[in-house]
């Protein structure tokens, strides 16, 4: 290949933002989402993904949310402690879309597409917030994602976060785990590094494709540029 790749010829279109959140629970649609924290990533001179900027926000829990105490006593947060500076949905959610709208522009892709660790989860919190919140521009590919869990059982034999963030030679606090910006920022370099060494493979697969002979377009609506 004749120089680094660029992020939306990557990943055809799509850019990867990784995604964490926390909970008052492991029900969307009736658990609170509490923290979310959204990390940017951008490749660099020499072709390689990396870890940009961390967008994280404090979130207040929608009238009628569950907070099942044990979810609580795992993530160490209490949603209504007097300094807990907290947004309400609509606005928690905003400002992290602003950020990813503007990666999205400026990246030249078309839309977003969350990675997470166990991606599901975390897309359908975000999903079921932007449904109570009204929200009509989210960048994010509404079913599509990228999961850390599936990408590093395959490249390290290992599916939990803090053992595949061990297996792939990086660095892990327990202090600090458990908070939305933290997990997203781990799960981001798991992510880099699943991809930087297997940067063989996908150069390899461009060849092919180029010496290909032409195929049938394959539409899709979901690749459609985002609202911005």
């Amino acid at each position: 290949m004749n120089g680094p790749v660029l992020m939306r010829e990557r990943f055809r279109g799509f850019l990867p933002v990784v995604v964490d959140v926390e909970t008052g629970g492991f029900n969307a649609a009736t658990d609170a989402l509490l923290e979310i924290a959204a990390v940017l990533l951008a490749v660099d001179g020499e072709g390689q993904l990396v870890r940009a900027v961390t967008v994280r926000e404090h979130v207040k829990p929608f009238e009628g949310a569950r907070l099942d105490p044990a979810s609580l006593a795992v993530n160490g947060i209490d949603p209504f402690h007097p300094l807990r500076i907290a947004s309400a949905e609509p606005d928690a959610l905003g400002n992290v879309f602003r950020e990813v709208r503007k990666a999205v522009r400026d990246q030249g892709c078309t839309r977003a597409i969350l990675v997470g660790h166990n991606a599901s989860f975390d897309l359908a919190f975000l999903n079921s917030a932007v449904a109570r919140a009204g929200v009509r521009r989210n960048p994010f590919h509404p079913f599509s994602c990228f999961d850390t869990a599936t990408l590093a059982g395959v490249a390290f034999g290992q599916t939990v976060l803090s053992r595949a963030i061990q297996a792939a030679g990086l660095e892990w606090s327990t202090q600090e785990a458990h908070s939305a910006a933290y997990d997203a920022e781990r799960t981001a370099d798991l992510f880099c590094t699943v991809c930087n060494q297997f940067r063989p493979l996908y150069e390899a697969a461009v060849e092919r494709l180029r010496s290909a002979a032409p195929a049938a377009s394959d539409p899709n609506p979901m690749l459609e540029r985002a609202p911005e």
